[in-house]
């Protein structure tokens, strides 16, 4: 369970990245949704961070359904300076009767224990309802955090998923729902801004690692890292051949935050990694990120029929467009979440 903040190294290195651009939320009020989760602790991490260093004043109210789990979870969060929690659920919450000049919209249950239609109707319900909510608050700018699930099956001749790929989930498929709700809450983002002329910006987000990612969930990364720490044998579900690449969590919060403040009206920017490995190889790499000899076990032997599945960003447009490049390196990630990881354990 999280109970302290991330390195100040971390905090200081992401927000050197987005430099100048934080001058855009001097003085400026936030709505953010999905602030509890890995991605939103980040986002609120950085901002806490940069709020103190730079002296923004800039005001966040967080939508959670548990104010008091987050508070005991993370209370050098919960009880920031600027930061307030709002009770309630994206799809039905009461709007605040205060004003806001940005939203970032990131609520998304992706558990892969979630029913498939709380799933559906929390992507397109809920940001349905939190457009509204934008549009009645005055927001100006609206951040959605969507998924590289949009595509649908990557082919296995396209190196990577370039924001222009036409593929798509297909609806049908039993495991549709989060791709298929991501697709649709895009262009309800896109609509809704043409209606209440709000600037409508979008991150497509891959995979990630860092500080306060699950080590429990369905996270490869995180699961191995765990079983790494703990001298167990690392457990591939699968046979160890989809291809995956990963982006430190610091990185990330940099990147959204660059993209929200600078990020074009109206387009999407693929957000991950660059250092490509199978899953197999990153379980050899989390064994010598960590200097552990544990041994990795694969439940499937790997195909010789087939080539492997991919789920790879071209990252071309964020950095022509915006200068954004991932800077931490894999290996320097696994050890950075993992050191983090045992703090937490310790605490």
């Amino acid at each position: 369970m999280d109970l302290h903040a991330v390195s100040l190294s971390d905090l200081a290195h992401a927000a050197n990245l987005v430099g100048e651009r934080w001058e855009g939320l001097c003085h400026k009020k936030l709505f953010i949704t999905g602030g509890t989760g890995f991605v939103g602790k980040w986002l609120l991490e950085t901002l806490v961070y940069a709020n103190r260093v730079m002296s923004l004043h800039c005001e966040a109210t967080v939508l959670t359904r548990d104010p008091q789990q987050f508070k005991h979870s993370c209370p050098h969060l919960a009880q920031a300076p600027g930061l307030t929690l709002l009770q309630g659920d994206v799809r039905n919450f009461s709007f605040p009767d205060s004003r806001f000049d940005m939203v970032v919209h990131g609520a998304t249950d992706i558990a892969v224990s979630a029913a498939p239609l709380d799933v559906l109707d929390t992507c397109v319900g809920g940001t349905r309802h939190v457009l509204d909510f934008a549009a009645h608050s005055g927001a100006t700018d609206f951040l959605l955090l969507s998924s590289g699930a949009i595509y649908g099956q990557q082919p296995t001749d396209l190196a990577a998923l370039p924001e222009s790929w036409p593929g798509a989930p297909n609806p049908l498929a039993p495991g549709a729902a989060y791709g298929t709700g991501k697709r649709t809450a895009e262009c309800l983002a896109v609509q809704a801004g043409l209606v209440h002329d709000m600037r409508i910006k979008i991150a497509r987000c891959f995979a990630f690692v860092g500080p306060h990612l699950p080590m429990d969930k369905h996270f490869a990364i995180g699961n191995f890292i765990r079983d790494a720490m703990m001298g167990q044998d690392i457990t591939i579900q699968g046979d160890g051949t989809p291809l995956r690449s990963y982006l430190y969590a610091a990185d990330l919060a940099a990147w959204l935050w660059t993209i929200l403040l600078r990020g074009q009206n109206g387009v999407a920017y693929n957000v991950g990694g660059d250092e490509v490995v199978s899953i197999a190889e990153l379980a050899h790499a989390v064994n010598a990120a960590l200097r552990t000899e544990v041994s990795i076990v694969c439940k499937a032997p790997p195909s010789t029929h087939r080539a492997p599945e991919r789920y790879l960003p071209d990252l071309s447009k964020a950095w022509t467009e915006l200068g954004l490049q991932p800077c931490i390196s894999l290996q320097d990630a696994i050890q950075r979440t993992a050191q983090w990881a045992r703090t937490d354990v310790a605490a």
